[in-house]
């Protein structure tokens, strides 16, 4: 089994794979809908800082209550 980063070493790029990328949030993110989880994993000490860094504003809040309806 290869480990990941050893691809990103030959580019001069160390520890290009994690969980703080923009990448790894938005799939988190968007598969679980689980902040909490993300939370723990950043050991961020409040949800509004992990909703900030994930990209969650309140513009998109507004637009998903808007979209919600019963």
């Amino acid at each position: 089994m290869v480990d990941i980063n050893e691809t990103s070493c030959p580019c001069g790029v160390e520890s290009a794979i994690g969980t703080h990328t923009k990448t790894f949030n938005y799939h988190f993110y968007q598969r679980t809908k689980d902040v909490a989880m993300l939370q723990q994993i950043f050991g961020h000490s409040s949800l509004s800082i992990t909703l900030r860094y994930i990209g969650i504003n309140v513009e998109m809040v507004d637009k998903a209550l808007e979209d919600f309806s019963l």
